[in-house]
């Protein structure tokens, strides 16, 4: 017998979804060990001898792991696909043959650098609130941009679901460069709005120590593996 782990360890393992996400399938029933429906957390189970699946396909575990850095272009939602047929992340990697998920969102109007990989526990060290991985988006909007603004930015704005701030926010040609630890849905936007300015284009440069650079729209690269471990090794940009 192997050494046992936790279901939604071996699904994220297996590129099935983040380690999160498999809680949700496991809770929603989707799930079966051995043939029978799990829905709760705590089961384990042996990598070598147990059957899983979910929705009936049979889910083994990688022996390599991938990691992916993505040019999402604007109107692209970010999901592995979409029921009503609209541009999602994973029309971009029909040829792979990995089963890869990606790690946090942007919205289906912004663009810009978003992971993809099938680590689960790489993308939790990513995207987990509490691990505090800066995130650099560039922001253009109508209106001139101000130093008054950017102060603003870092001092904070109150929205309707809590307190808001940059980590640092410049003026730039057209609009403002901003880091943000930040995950709440539209935050940027949001908090945009709240400062009276219209946003004309929102793009994501880096995430971590990882950078967009020049990788076109709608292109992919493996990540380094200086870029991988640096997730985990350092969680901010520096300033």
């Amino acid at each position: 017998m192997g050494e046992l782990v936790r279901l939604q360890k071996y699904l994220a393992d297996a590129g099935v979804a983040s380690r999160r996400a498999s809680e949700e399938l496991i809770l929603a029933g989707r799930v079966s060990v051995d043939g029978r429906t799990v829905r709760e957390l705590g089961v384990k189970v042996d990598p070598i001898k147990t059957k899983v699946q979910v929705d009936g396909e049979v889910i083994r575990r990688v022996s390599t792991n991938t990691y992916i850095a993505f040019h999402k272009p604007r109107g692209v939602l970010s999901t592995m696909s979409d029921p009503q047929g609209r541009s999602s992340i994973g029309d971009f990697f029909n040829s792979r043959n990995e089963r890869l998920f990606h790690v946090g969102r942007l919205d289906k109007e912004s663009e810009g650098l978003i992971l993809l990989t099938n680590d689960g526990a790489w993308a939790q060290s990513v995207s987990h609130p509490s691990q505090g991985v800066a995130k650099k988006y560039l922001l253009f909007v109508r209106e001139d941009p101000t130093k008054a603004i950017a102060n603003r930015f870092e001092a904070g704005i109150d929205l309707a679901d809590g307190y808001a701030r940059a980590l640092s926010a410049r003026v730039m040609p057209g609009g403002y460069e901003i880091v943000i630890e930040e995950g709440r849905n539209q935050i940027l936007r949001r908090m945009a709005a709240a400062a009276g300015l219209t946003v004309l284009r929102l793009i994501r440069t880096e995430v971590g120590q990882i950078r967009l650079g020049e990788l076109p729209v709608g292109k992919w690269r493996n990540l380094s593996n200086v870029e991988v471990t640096s997730i985990q090794n350092r969680k901010s940009i520096k300033q």
